[in-house]
């Protein structure tokens, strides 16, 4: 009799996740949210999906529990699988309920709150830019009398750039908290680093890393959000002083966090000031953005596809990546002014992969020099602004 696997997804991504499960010959399930009901699942490879009301955006908890606990008496679900970010903290209350194995609410903190995972790096000896929780203001008014502006207000339970403020001032920070009123313990004060920003992608195994890929931003995500840009990244060359360092550090990072197996999106920063490496932030699941597509470029491994392998194997020490190759790749996405905009003359044989999305403009480059994807980078960057680029007020909250 086969296995379950439950896999939650409040936002549409994971199809691979889902096909390679079922390839492997478990039972699929899919909890996702009413709005999305009509969204491109694979249903060829799902056994059934159950949808939650999703009232602004929403899963109420409490009905989420009760509805897999009832789902739970004629399904055995032997595994449960947050795919994106903001399904960590559902995924490992299920798990504590039902008791299924897998990471806790304790250890799902570390990869979903942004104060929480910079509390335990710090206990850890890892470096991180100084902070402070929005909680008590005589130690927020000590941070701020020993730590000089800039600063970046943080949400503790987003992701990626959104609802980030950056705040230049304290008169600006307690008027920002006033206006946060009694949401404003959900939130952290972070000392401002200028510098690059990078971020490696990792596969982890009984706390040890077997795989990981370190790349850069083109621009900080912050500043592609609030500011307007193309977003931009590319694989790092391999063997450079950045590369190693970033590989070492992540290799105690992932462990330090709890992180026992499964898959990481983890980013730092390199000081413009001082040339050292900061941990910034980290996650237990896939890169978004379009992450993976890069990734498949540059290393011929379908992230998605690897992460359900792992989750799905009887022995996880038997499991090993399938890297193909070692090429160089980039990845370039944009808001578009064309409802489908046209990229045929984007035709390059170094071009691998074109996004096939509404008001989007986006492809990923693939070689094996390193110097080559930059120069295309640089190229379509210049085409993108003139071609496609527009913009749009920066997110909130997060949307489906």
């Amino acid at each position: 009799m086969p296995k379950t696997i439950l896999c939650i997804s409040s936002y549409e991504k994971g199809q691979e996740f889902l096909r390679q499960a079922k390839r492997e010959g478990w039972k699929v399930l899919l909890l996702t949210s009413k709005s999305l009901e009509y969204a491109d699942w694979p249903k060829e490879s799902i056994d059934a999906i159950y949808y939650i009301p999703d009232r602004n955006k929403e899963w109420h908890m409490p009905d989420v529990i009760s509805g897999v606990s009832f789902l739970a008496r004629t399904e055995q679900i032997d595994r449960i699988v947050a795919l994106d970010d903001f399904d960590v903290e559902k995924a490992a209350t299920l798990r504590e309920h039902l008791r299924i194995g897998g990471m806790g609410e304790t250890t799902a903190r570390y990869f979903r709150d942004k104060l929480a995972m910079r509390m335990k790096a710090r206990e850890e000896g890892i470096t991180v830019p100084d902070f402070i929780g929005i909680i008590n203001y005589d130690r927020i008014r000590e941070f701020l009398a020993t730590v000089p502006p800039p600063y970046v207000l943080k949400p503790r339970l987003s992701a990626g750039a959104i609802g980030i403020k950056k705040i230049h001032s304290a008169e600006e920070l307690w008027r920002k908290l006033d206006e946060l009123g009694d949401q404003q313990s959900f939130y952290l004060l972070e000392k401002f680093i200028p510098g690059e920003i990078f971020h490696v992608d990792s596969i982890l195994v009984n706390r040890t890393v077997l795989f990981s890929i370190v790349s850069k931003y083109g621009l900080p995500p912050m500043e592609v959000s609030h500011e307007g840009r193309v977003f931009m990244t590319r694989t790092v060359k391999r063997g450079s002083s950045d590369e190693t360092a970033l590989r070492t550090l992540n290799t105690s990072v992932l462990p330090s966090l709890g992180l026992r197996q499964g898959v990481s999106h983890t980013e730092y920063i390199k000081a413009a000031a001082d040339g050292r490496f900061y941990f910034l932030e980290t996650s237990a699941r896939v890169g978004g953005a379009h992450i993976v597509e890069l990734i498949e470029a540059a290393s011929g491994m379908n992230f998605w596809a690897e992460w359900a392998k792992l989750e799905t194997a009887d022995d996880v020490s038997a499991y090993r990546p399938a890297e193909l190759r070692q090429d160089y790749a980039g990845l370039m996405v944009s808001l578009a002014k064309q409802q489908w905009p046209d990229m045929s003359s984007y035709n390059d044989p170094e071009v691998v992969w074109k996004i096939n999305k509404e008001f989007h403009a986006g492809l990923v480059v693939r070689s094996a020099d390193c110097d080559r994807v930059e120069s295309l980078l640089q190229n379509y960057t210049d085409r993108f602004y003139h071609d496609f680029f527009t913009s749009a007020p920066p997110k909130e909250k997060p949307t489906h």
